[in-house]
């Protein structure tokens, strides 16, 4: 059995609110601190691994509980986080946005599986006071999620931080980082805001390092470690593969 050591889910409110910008910037940051930071993907994504794996020198992992069955989500992440020091998710869609048919799949329904504290992303633009709301209720709806954090994204200034830092204080919830507005920050942004890395590998590259140093500079990545470190061990067995039943030929397709 393998023991799956610290994890985070990086969560968001909603599509578009920044989870890969917040989750490849980490993952870019945690690694120049010298940590062995293990990649995953909610759902059956193809391009943010490719950002994730640029970000951590690691494949990009998916945890995509719909095709593989809920049973398969500790073993894949076990099998991802093998010798790392942190594994970090990044959720798809909204936090508890799933298939259709109320089958398990939602980056709530993956971060309770693995036991791991989530990281709320909110896009702050247009935000102050009723930011509180909005995470009071991605924290109270489904009780078995444990909302460790928030990161805001698109902050005007330093102001609009204290403003949003001082709503969230009642809740316990602790502000962790806000990012600010940058269009440095739009290198994922063209149909459907998706680029694959293979287009533009320079560009992309180069687009993490600016954002590494913006997570440096207005995340407090040591509080963030820490909840990633706060995650219990959880035992995680091997993955399930079926039995063979004829040799067969594989095809994949990529580019």
């Amino acid at each position: 059995m393998a023991l799956l050591g610290p994890r985070l889910v990086i969560a968001g409110t909603h599509s578009g609110v920044g989870k890969t910008t917040i989750a490849s910037g980490l993952m870019a940051a945690f690694v120049r601190r010298g940590l062995r930071v293990a990649p995953a993907k909610v759902g059956p994504d193809f391009i943010d691994p490719g950002y994730h794996a640029l970000a951590t020198g690691r494949p990009g992992r998916n945890l995509d509980a719909w095709i593989s069955g809920p049973d398969a989500i500790g073993p894949l992440a076990g099998r991802a986080a093998h010798n790392a020091d942190l594994l970090v998710v990044e959720g798809v869609m909204g936090m508890f946005d799933g298939a259709n048919d109320g089958s398990v799949s939602s980056t709530a329904d993956v971060a309770t599986l693995l036991d791991a504290p989530i990281v709320l992303v909110v896009d702050a633009s247009g935000l102050s006071q009723s930011i509180a709301a909005i995470v009071h209720g991605f924290a109270t709806l489904d009780r078995r999620v444990r909302i460790a954090g928030i990161v805001c994204n698109r902050v005007g200034s330093p102001r609009h931080t204290e403003l949003l830092r001082a709503a969230l204080a009642p809740s316990g919830i602790p502000l962790l980082g806000a990012l600010g507005l940058d269009d440095a920050f739009s290198w994922r942004d063209r149909h459907l805001g998706l680029v694959h890395l293979v287009e533009q590998p320079v560009a992309v590259r180069r687009a993490l390092d600016r954002l590494a140093d913006a997570i440096e500079r207005d995340c407090d990545l040591d509080a963030i470690a820490q909840v990633g470190a706060q995650a219990q061990p959880l035992q995680v067995g091997e993955v399930a593969l079926p039995e063979p039943v004829a040799p067969a030929r594989l095809a994949l397709a990529r580019g």
